[in-house]
Order: structure tokens, then C-alpha cells, then sequence
């Protein structure tokens, strides 16, 4: 199948679009008109036009070439509906519909119907039982959910097994003034799942960081086996430590399976797990917005101690270390701020003087450190060491994090400017840790190895 006539596609047919609001095929309809391509409204039982385009009976009466069907119809005739799809030469297909394996043995009969269909005509199926993908950058809304519009973008690809928490994580990053490259649900993954999307976005060239929501799999080792291949650093959620199996079942089909044998694989394999979709966002941002560390050493430079003690006791329990800086960069500290009282790591500077982009610098260069994380409540006065965070990340070939708290306009101006400086900003000394830890966990889970453990799941 190909997985471009899907994601990256030309022409874009809206398969039972309704001039109704509020009714699916309306949504998708008012999404899809945002796409810089020709938008063609189907559905038998209209006429007129919707958002300025004429409606037209079938899919296989298009004039011209489509790549994409999103289908707003009922799960009863989505076999027929694919199957005109393949006869007209569509190459990827969105349904939206539940009622499919999710839901009853009926449905798990009509939803292999689908795969049977999509195998004659190889067609990329997304779903069924999904809300569909968002490509910012190419103004394509392929879901029905409100709002999508407004998401920016970014680097990071959201490839979640509900399209509710691929949505929610996308939100998310628009709250954070963050964009995503790609976001997809992919539902039940009738014939498109973790192992077709990660390979064709590690291939991405607008993708840096891969987000994975798990809920369960047909072939943990196959899901593994994909994601150690990819060159592309991935962060996964693998949810499930509780007995939720048979509400997740309901949900997209899938089992959960038992999460410790899960996390241990992802390990084994190089990704590392996080329990949250807040960690699983930050990871992503850290991973692709900076140089992947050679080692779990977090060098911590704060403003304040108490912030900087939870920091560090958050880093080490997470699996990273806070190795003592080196002789030399502790007296260049001293230089820079004679009678400091610690600067072995962390190095409290006390509040965020004039010479703290200094102090940064030096925890920067210290042979001892593999990540940088910088916390400082923010002082209007003072603002961030911008000059010093300025290209810090490329100098030293080490990844940079910040994180802060304050109350001020300026202080989300300064913000911004550290984001158009690639340096990743957190709002909080424990998001600011776990992101540290995580790319500490990265290092150590993708450094050679002399043996590996067997796990199967």
C-alpha cells in the first residue's frame, strides 16, 4: 500500500459530506475545504452544493484524480462504499464509523470485509473507528473533530491508537504554542497500524520525534521490532497497568496485554516508556528538538535550590544520574560567583544575576555532562540568558532544556524567543526533570550493548 496517497495526498473526496452542522460528514466537510486541492462532496441522497462544491453521487463519477476518501457513512456500508473507492483508484481511505471489531462479532465479520476489500484494491485503510489525521503544514484536516485548524506546525508526529488522545496531545501542544508535523488515530488499524505509520514517518523529513500511544497490539514483536528500525528517536505510553482490557477491547479492539512485559520490550528495543500523556508530549519535544545525548548525565543549573532539589531527586529516580562537575568547571563557577555554596550538581546560583548565561555555559562545556536542564523563576528585570541559550545546544552537541514558572507578559515573550531558539521550555521543575530523564533513559536504552535480553510479548 501506499502510505502517500493517504498522508500526503492531491485530491480528496468526502464520502456521505451533509450541508447539516453538526453531523459527521458536515465536520469533515468544513475540514477538508482547508486543503489547497480539489474537494469533491459525495453523497446520493443531496444535490446543490456544500461549501461552494456540487455534490456527486459516487466516488467512481469523479472526473478528476483522488488520493483520499474520508467516509462519513454508516459501518453497514463501508465494504460497498471501499469497494467503489478501489474501483475509482483511491489509494487511501479514512472511516470514521465505529461498530466495527470494537463492538461485536458482527462487527469484527464486517470489519475483515474491509480488509478483504482493501487488500483487492490495496488501499491504506485508516480506522475504522477513528477521528482521522492532521497535517498542519499542508492545511490537510482529515477529521471531523472542531478546532483542528488551528494547530502549527511543528516536528513531532503523534501516531496514537485512540484519535481521542491523538487529539488531546495535539491540543495540548497548541496550548503550549507548539506545532505537531503529523497527527493520526489510527483506531482499530484494520490494514494501517504502528507498524505501516512508523516507518513511512521516520522516512518524514518534517518528523524529528515519534509519539506512540499503545493501547495493546496483535504482534508485540513486530510493533518492537519497527520501532527499534527507526532512525527516528520514539517515546511511547504504554497504557494498561491496571485491568482496563475490557474497556479497551470496546475501544479500539485491543487488548492491553500485560504492561511490564510491554515496557521491558520497549526498553529492550531502545524506546523509552513514559506513564502520562503530559511526559509523552514533553519527550517528544525534547527529542526532536535537540542533539541526542551520548550518555544519562544531566548537568542542573537553577536559580532557586528548593526547585532545584526536586529537580534532581526527580532526575535520579526517573534513571537519570547528576554526576559531580569536574574541578575545573567548579572553579570557573567559583569565578564567575565567588562564594557560591554549591556548585557540584546542581549549581544554585541563588537567583537568575546578571552572570547566570556564565554558569550555564560552564555546566555546558563540563566533560562530565551529557544534558543540560536550566531552571529559573522568571525576574522581569533579569529575563532569560537568551545570548548564552543562543545556539548553546550546536556548540557543545548536547541537548539544552529549560524550565520556569512566573507570572508575567514578558516572561511568555521570553518563552517564545527560547522556543524560536529550539531550546525545549517547560512550565514546571518536575516537567523539566522527567524531559532530562528521559532523554538520560534514551542514551542509556540506545547505547551499545554487548548482549541483549530476551523479552517476547
Amino acid at each position: 500500500m501506499n502510505l502517500q496517497r493517504l498522508f500526503r495526498p492531491d485530491g480528496i473526496a468526502v464520502v456521505g459530506a451533509s450541508r447539516t452542522e453538526g453531523k459527521m460528514g458536515y465536520e469533515a466537510m468544513a475540514n477538508a475545504v482547508k486543503f489547497n486541492g480539489p474537494i469533491y462532496p459525495v453523497n446520493p441522497s443531496s444535490d446543490g452544493t456544500v461549501f461552494d462544491e456540487p455534490f456527486i453521487d459516487s466516488v467512481t463519477d469523479i472526473e478528476g484524480d483522488v488520493d483520499l476518501a474520508l467516509l462519513a457513512v454508516p459501518p453497514t456500508v463501508v465494504p460497498d462504499v471501499l469497494a467503489e473507492c478501489g474501483e475509482a483508484g483511491v489509494g487511501g481511505v479514512v472511516v470514521y464509523a465505529g461498530g466495527f471489531a470494537e463492538a461485536s462479532e458482527g462487527g469484527e465479520r464486517l470489519q475483515q470485509q474491509v480488509v478483504d476489500v482493501a487488500a483487492e484494491y490495496d488501499i491504506a485503510v485508516l480506522g475504522p473507528n477513528t477521528s482521522g489525521f492532521v497535517v498542519p503544514a499542508a492545511d490537510l484536516l482529515a477529521s471531523f473533530a472542531g478546532g483542528v485548524e488551528r494547530f502549527e506546525s511543528g516536528d513531532v508526529t503523534i501516531l496514537a491508537q485512540s484519535g481521542g488522545v491523538a487529539h488531546q496531545l495535539a491540543f495540548h501542544a497548541l496550548r503550549e504554542g507548539r506545532g505537531i508535523a503529523t497527527m493520526v488515530g489510527l483506531g482499530n488499524r484494520a490494514n494501517v497500524g504502528f507498524e505501516e505509520t512508523i516507518p513511512y514517518f521516520d522516512a518524514d523529513p518534517e518528523t524529528d520525534a515519534i509519539v506512540l500511544h499503545v493501547e495493546g497490539t496483535d504482534d508485540g514483536r513486530a510493533l518492537l521490532e519497527t520501532c527499534r528500525a527507526s532512525e527516528t528517536p520514539i517515546v511511547a505510553y504504554k497504557v494498561g497497568k491496571s485491568d482496563v482490557g475490557e474497556f479497551a477491547e470496546s475501544h479500539t479492539g485491543a487488548l492491553t496485554g500485560d504492561h511490564e512485559l510491554y515496557t521491558a520490550g520497549f526498553a529492550q528495543y531502545g524506546v523509552p516508556t513514559v506513564e502520562s500523556t503530559t511526559e509523552l508530549f514533553d519527550g517528544g519535544l525534547a527529542l526532536a528538538k535537540s542533539p541526542l545525548p551520548t550518555g544519562p548525565n544531566v548537568g542542573v543549573i537553577t536559580a532557586q535550590a528548593g526547585p532545584g532539589i526536586i529537580i534532581a531527586d526527580r532526575i535520579q529516580q526517573a534513571g537519570g544520574r547528576l554526576p559531580i562537575l569536574t574541578e575545573e568547571t567548579q572553579d570557573r563557577i567559583g569565578e564567575i560567583l565567588p562564594g557560591i555554596t554549591y556548585a557540584g550538581n546542581p549549581v544554585d546560583t541563588g537567583r537568575p544575576m546578571p552572570a547566570f548565561g556564565e554558569v550555564v555555559e560552564a555546566v555546558a562545556t563540563d566533560a562530565h555532562v551529557d544534558i543540560i536542564l536550566v531552571y529559573e523563576l522568571y525576574e522581569e528585570a533579569l529575563g532569560f540568558p537568551l545570548a548564552a541559550l543562543d545556539g548553546l545546544a550546536e556548540r557543545v552537541e548536547k541537548p539544552v532544556l529549560f524550565a520556569t514558572e512566573g507570572p508575567t507578559a514578558s516572561m511568555d515573550e521570553d518563552c517564545i524567543a527560547l522556543r524560536d531558539l529550539d531550546v525545549p521550555v517547560f512550565t514546571s521543575p518536575e516537567r523539566g526533570a522527567d524531559a532530562a530523564a528521559l532523554l538520560a533513559r534514551h542514551a542509556s536504552l540506545t547505547a551499545p550493548v554487548d548482549q541483549e535480553v530476551s523479552v517476547d510479548v
